[in-house]
């Protein structure tokens, strides 16, 4: 078992959820909200695979830790996959989560394909030297999707980000209805989460 991993984020929902899905696979988990010295990274890229490699590369580069890294946001049909990559800054660089849910909602009045999905890349990044794996295994990405629905009106009060406004068809529930439980055996995290540790079984990391 991989003892100790840093997640490259400080975004306390994220850390809550990866948290609970990764205890039965790492010892320790660590995040960004304990390492100050470490700088924030501008993620300008095109697409959740090269923001995700890119924060893990980095930091993992900077702190010599084995770091998990993820992009992850909302992809709207009708809108062309927007907000994409800009999710989280969807409504402005500082803007909050319900603002940039404001905005998407203010972009489909009136639209009749409200088709969505939440998507999540994950990578993560062994540091030179500390496996025995070759070049091609220090680095892992996998993706996780969730499809559904964006609704008119934001529901429910947990989870974060768009998760009051993306409706789970299967469930008749926003992701923000669902309990931590319901929501962490379906979101595109979770989904992503259980190809990784799927990945490290077959490198022999995890056994």
């Amino acid at each position: 078992m991989v003892k100790e991993v840093l997640l490259a984020t400080r975004n306390q929902g994220k850390i809550r959820e990866f948290a609970t899905l990764l205890s039965p696979v790492f010892e320790r988990l660590t995040s960004l909200r304990e390492l100050y010295s470490v700088p924030d990274i501008v993620e300008d890229e095109k697409t959740f695979k090269e923001n995700a490699l890119k924060k893990a590369r980095i930091i993992s580069g900077l702190t010599k830790k084995i770091t998990l890294a993820d992009d992850s946001g909302l992809e709207v049909e009708s809108l062309g996959g927007r907000p994409g990559v800009f999710s989280s800054r969807y409504a402005g660089e500082k803007a909050c989560d319900k603002e940039n849910i404001k905005k998407l909602l203010k972009e489909l009045k009136g639209v009749g394909d409200r088709r969505a999905r939440f998507v999540c890349t994950l990578a993560l990044v062994f540091p030179d030297g500390l496996t025995g794996l070759t070049a091609s295994g220090r680095e892992i990405v996998v993706e996780g999707r969730c499809d559904g629905i964006i609704v008119d009106d934001p529901r429910g009060e947990s989870g974060f980000g768009y998760d009051p406004v993306f409706l789970v068809p299967q469930k008749n529930k926003t992701m923000a209805e669902l309990t931590p439980e319901e929501k962490n055996q379906i979101s595109h995290r979770a989904l992503a989460v259980r190809k990784l540790i799927m990945c490290l079984n077959n490198l022999g990391i995890n056994k």
